[in-house]
């Protein structure tokens, strides 16, 4: 019995109540939003790890080793700031940070871009940038010519760093993705040193990340410290990629999307990684957020830009944010991206095991891989089969 005046609800107000207390099916997954949450936690969960370069800042020379997604290219970064400013009872010092590709020297440089002028390393850049400052023009020279770039280069730069003035050399130099030296880079950066026997040296590298064929190791001992933790990849993709790690790694990453595996024929693999482009933008993810990388001949929007931009410029559009990014993983080691579609168009086996292993862990969030089944399964071995759902787990 109605005891006031308000109307009896309807079966119409009755359906409103329910669909206002219960929503209008299942809300639509905001892929974007989920992985700002996953950054964050991975960005805090790094900071927490350069604890460790407080616990061992009396150790000048040291190989800090890790896995992909380990975070040591922040840790490297932060390192090189750590250093310029000084820390405690340690005076700033001179930092040069130094590495082999040319984007990750514009990662670095980007990252340092508001850095103020005292607190910013003497030298950031590439290993060519460096015989570049010192007065070496290598634009010239072609980047196949291995005698030169592998050792002409390294003598003549040896030379000028043996006799730069006290104020031009550095308290300590800083390598990131070191696996990339070649043995002779490291006779200049060791004279490159006010204090070649006790100045510091900081190699962080990931052996299993060893694509190219060079085989250097630095000239002196390093105390080693190993990063054991993933902290950058979803638990799906690091768990994809973990057969490939040189060593096990703690998972501590966020949970997210499923590894995706497209089979297709291999000369057909460029144009099935596009189709799969398309599928991550029209699930929810932002032009910027997305790479597609090839593991053999070039993307042809990657030739394009690398052509119309010069290298410096394609790599600069890395951070753009209006379009998808095209590239090859032989560039990308030190880089990450949201969603990566992999293309594993490799037409043989060189080097293709790291290069699987290089491209899988450059997504933090959501995986697609695509190629040719039985070359995967050749390359990757069963257990990243059966990880990509190739085989029986």
């Amino acid at each position: 019995m109605q005891e006031n005046e308000q109307r009896v609800p309807s079966d119409g107000d009755i359906a409103l109540v329910v669909e206002i207390l219960t929503g209008r099916g299942r809300p639509v997954p905001d892929v974007a939003a989920d992985a700002d949450e996953r950054a964050a936690t991975a960005d805090r969960l790094t900071q927490e790890q350069a604890a460790l370069l407080k616990a061992t800042r009396l150790i000048p020379r040291m190989e800090i080793r890790g896995g992909a997604g380990s975070g040591k290219t922040i840790l490297a970064l932060t390192q090189a700031k750590d250093l310029t400013r000084g820390q405690g009872d340690r005076p700033a010092q001179r930092v040069a940070l130094v590495c082999y590709s040319i984007g990750l020297s514009q990662y670095f440089m980007r990252q340092l871009a508001g850095v103020p002028r005292r607190h910013h390393p003497a030298f950031v850049g590439s290993f060519e940038d460096l015989a570049n400052e010192w007065g070496i023009d290598t634009a010239s020279h072609d980047r196949n010519d291995a005698d030169f770039w592998e050792r002409d280069l390294a003598a003549r730069m040896t030379e000028i760093a043996s006799g730069l003035p006290d104020g031009k050399k550095f308290d300590a130099v800083i390598v990131d993705e070191a696996q990339d030296f070649a043995d002779h880079w490291w006779f200049p950066l060791m004279k490159a040193l006010r204090d070649e026997d006790e100045g510091g040296l900081y190699v962080y590298s990931d052996e299993n990340q060893r694509i190219f064929a060079r085989f250097g190791q630095p000239p002196v001992p390093l105390v080693p410290l190993v990063l054991d933790h993933n902290l950058r990849n979803t638990q799906q993709i690091a768990r994809a990629f973990g057969p490939l790690a040189p060593m096990r790694m703690h998972l501590r990453g966020g949970y997210g999307a499923e590894v995706t595996f497209v089979p297709c024929a291999r000369d057909d693999a460029v144009g099935v990684a596009d189709d799969q482009v398309d599928v991550l933008l029209a699930t929810g993810w932002e032009p910027q957020h997305v790479a597609l990388l090839t593991m053999g001949s070039r993307h042809p929007a990657q030739v394009e830009r690398q052509e119309a931009q010069g290298h410096v410029g394609y790599w600069r559009s890395f951070w753009d944010n209006d379009d998808v990014f095209y590239g090859h993983v032989l560039g990308c080691k030190g880089l990450e991206r949201r969603a990566v579609v992999l293309c594993v168009n490799a037409k043989n086996t060189e080097r293709a095991r790291e290069m699987l292993y290089v491209g899988m862990s450059r997504a933090t969030d959501q995986l697609v891989v695509v190629g040719d089944p039985d070359f995967v399964r050749e390359i990757g071995g069963s257990q990243v089969a059966a990880r990509l759902g190739l085989e029986p787990r």
